[in-house]
């Protein structure tokens, strides 16, 4: 075999020597390995600003901001360097009864922008832990407060809430969780928010979220309200293809969480730190949950970290007497990742990424929903810089396509053509076949044309395919 070093950024890379490491040695996560055992595997080796660039030189735009992370954009040498300060002074200490000056910092930012009173914030190293933790609080907290049955949570359909067991269990994604089961006992799921194929009312999107909503609390009666701890929701959910949040559904959740007595968890892994134009979603659409779990936007992707922030009220009884938690993390609130984490949000101040959202949120709406006159484009969906388009086999009926023609469409032809043109984002089916779509915050106008034009010319393509 013959192989050509690549130079990239004054690194020197041999792609086919790197491509054979990785089809014999590394376990890509949520990937069809075989689909590489006759090709090379994408490698990206540099980042800068809303572009990505792979091992052969050729440049990408980074629509889905990695994995809905990278909010300030590649190549930022000051996150690199304040990793590096933290590192030379303190490179790690837990903190299981100790605590480190960036983690007190970063708690403390946090709990100054987080809504109401959730100022109590319990550090992970990403989402899924962040969502574990609030699971298992919430049934400690009832336990404490002498409810000690209430132990089960409410989710919603195809959502989508991590991998570690009780996350996964909370998932509403029938094919995420088959391989595994049986999970924790206890998660029931209600249906989301999903207008375009809405069940009930679809002709009264307020009428809907109330339907919708309702179903939250026609399950907690099903279920007992002396049973149930927590409701578990993301503002915008990601799975499926990014469903917003009806006019007044928030509110009414809170309602019934309130009036059973249930905790209203959001999670924002996906929609905190400027995706949808605010730090956190719930302030976008005016509700104060019991608990928020974020991870991702926090540090921009540059080091790993996740938190749950929660309230006074669920906090107090595990702030006196011998009460404690029996949880928690080697890397948990890494002083190097919440060095990074602050140094990130300092960005967001002084730059205003989720001013930049909120200005241009309105533009990459109608830019995207230009492609409505495509034959295969059903529905554009979303919110702040976070959106998914839905692919159709007829527009008039809704009608989606089967498994062969997802397989083919999806996996056989799309994420392959849209990453050749240039675009790195995400088609995915695990609701009806979406294209997701989530950029870093400092994107504009000209980054959202690009975007149009090459899901315009691979999405006419894929039509054709058919």
């Amino acid at each position: 075999m013959t192989t050509t070093p690549i130079q990239t950024a004054g690194t020197s890379f041999d792609a086919d020597a790197l491509s054979a490491k990785a089809r014999e040695h590394l376990w890509m996560h949520f990937t069809r390995q075989s689909s590489y055992a006759h090709a090379p595997v994408p490698t990206i080796v540099r980042g800068e600003g809303a572009r990505i660039f792979d091992v052969n030189g050729k440049s990408y735009l980074d629509g889905l901001a990695g994995l809905f992370v990278v909010q300030a954009g590649h190549g930022r040498t000051e996150l690199a360097e304040a990793a590096a300060r933290q590192a030379g002074q303190l490179g790690f200490f837990p903190l299981w009864s100790y605590a480190t000056p960036p983690a007190i910092e970063l708690a403390d930012r946090l709990a100054d922008q987080a809504p109401g009173d959730l100022n109590k914030v319990f550090f992970t190293t990403g989402g899924g832990e962040a969502v574990e933790t609030a699971w298992k609080l919430a049934k400690q907290y009832f336990k404490l407060v002498g409810k000690p049955m209430k132990h089960k949570v409410i989710s919603r359909n195809v959502a989508y809430h991590g991998t570690p067991q009780g996350a996964l269990s909370i998932t509403g994604i029938p094919d995420a969780k088959k391989w595994f089961e049986p999970l924790v006992p206890g998660a029931h799921k209600v249906p989301n928010t999903n207008f375009y194929r809405a069940p009930e009312h679809g002709d009264d999107l307020e009428a809907f979220g109330r339907w919708a909503a309702d179903a939250i609390d026609q399950a907690i009666e099903m279920e007992g309200p002396d049973t149930v701890a927590c409701v578990v929701l993301e503002p915008v959910q990601n799975s499926g293809g990014c469903f917003p949040p009806p006019p007044g559904y928030l509110q009414r959740v809170r309602e019934i969480c309130d009036k059973h007595d249930v905790l209203l968890v959001s999670d924002e892994v996906i929609c905190a730190f400027g995706r949808l134009g605010t730090t956190f979603a719930c302030d976008k659409f005016g509700f104060v949950p019991d608990m928020i779990t974020c991870a991702k936007g926090m540090t921009s992707g540059y080091s790993p970290i996740g938190a749950c922030i929660v309230s006074y009220r669920i906090a107090e009884p595990f702030w006196t007497g011998t009460d404690y938690f029996p949880h928690g993390y080697t890397f948990g609130g890494h002083p190097v990742s919440a060095a990074v984490a602050m140094a990130n949000l300092d960005i967001f101040d002084r730059e205003g990424l989720n001013e930049n959202v909120l200005k241009n949120e309105g533009a990459f709406r109608s830019t995207l929903e230009k492609l409505l006159d495509l034959p295969i484009v059903g529905d554009v969906r979303g919110d702040g810089y976070f959106y998914g388009i839905e692919l159709v086999k007829d527009k008039a009926t809704k009608e989606t396509f089967d498994d062969d023609e997802s397989e083919r469409l999806l996996r056989g032809f799309l994420s392959k053509a849209l990453f050749d043109a240039g675009l790195y984002c995400r088609a995915d089916d695990r609701g009806d076949p979406v294209v997701q779509l989530a950029p870093p915050l400092i994107i504009g106008q000209s980054e959202f044309d690009e975007i149009e034009q090459i899901l315009r010319a691979v999405l006419t393509e894929a039509w054709n395919r058919l």
